[in-house]
């Protein structure tokens, strides 16, 4: 009889990419909102960020998506500009939270490829491919892998991802604006806003509301370009003396065209009584 040695197979290596995917894993399953796949290699069926920002082909298709989707749900015909502004939110929305969701949970700043990006238009759902290069700060157990960038501090840690956001959505809001009739100023206030609310959703699936305001308040304390205005959130004092917190976005995701009475809680046009009202019949 053959006796086992004993001998420990050691597992597969924790590699840069590897050890992102699992942290995309975990953003995912704490954030029911948040519709990504992580996948290992992108496929090919499926349209890319890069090529949003290339193709007026793949551009229709992303829009028109949309655009049945609204019709399907609202029995409702969006203006095209509608559709794309909505589509672009999405966007901006799931993939900023891919990239500060990290960086909440882990103080890792990934930065996103966006051919890394695959849009799967009919089910309005993306997957990414997990990188190796994203950022952390010196004590990170990662800092010493290939692909991991080290910085001083948090704050250069939140300059990471600014800049990091903002080189991969820049070229993608050029390409949708003409499309979205926005100008740039509105455009790169809806960015600030989706990555602001991305931070503060996450913190409130994670019963960490506070803190999440804190950190993205921190990370936009006011304008720092190219975004145009910081978090500024604020609270609203409720009928037990609660103070709920809220804030206003700086550009329009453009939802109340097509349901005015269920305008955005943080829209410009609903007002603060409204919020309160939905806050305290929400529980």
């Amino acid at each position: 009889m053959t006796m086992a040695t004993g001998t420990a197979t050691a597992g597969p290596a924790v590699t840069a990419a590897s050890a992102l995917a699992r942290t995309y894993l975990d953003l995912v399953a704490s954030c029911e909102a948040l519709n990504v796949r992580i996948a290992s290699v992108a496929p090919e069926a499926h349209l890319d960020g890069a090529e949003l920002t290339r193709s007026e082909k793949a551009l229709d298709a992303f829009i028109g998506a949309e655009a049945a989707r609204i019709r399907e749900h609202h029995r409702h015909t969006p203006r095209r500009d509608v559709a794309a502004s909505r589509v672009l939110h999405d966007y901006l929305w799931s993939v900023s939270l891919l990239m500060s969701g990290p960086w909440y949970l882990e103080r890792r700043v990934p930065r996103i490829a966006r051919q890394d990006v695959r849009i799967d238009v009919a089910a309005a759902t993306f997957e990414i491919v997990p990188g190796s290069d994203f950022a952390c700060l010196s004590d990170d157990p990662a800092a010493g892998m290939p692909g991991v960038r080290v910085v001083a501090h948090e704050e250069a840690l939140r300059a990471e991802l600014r800049a990091a956001v903002a080189d991969h959505v820049g070229p993608l809001l050029a390409a949708v604006g003409p499309h979205a009739r926005r100008r740039p100023r509105a455009l790169w206030g809806m960015a600030a806003d989706d990555l602001v609310s991305g931070i503060w959703y996450l913190g409130r699936m994670l019963d960490q509301e506070d803190r999440a305001i804190q950190a993205a308040t921190e990370l936009l304390p006011k304008a720092i370009p190219p975004f145009p205005g910081g978090a500024d959130f604020r609270r609203l004092a409720g009928r037990d003396g609660r103070g709920h917190p809220t804030r206003t976005r700086l550009g329009c995701c453009m939802y109340y065209t097509f349901d005015a009475a269920q305008a955005c809680s943080t829209c410009p046009r609903t007002c603060d009584s409204e919020r309160l009202r939905r806050v305290e019949d929400s529980g």
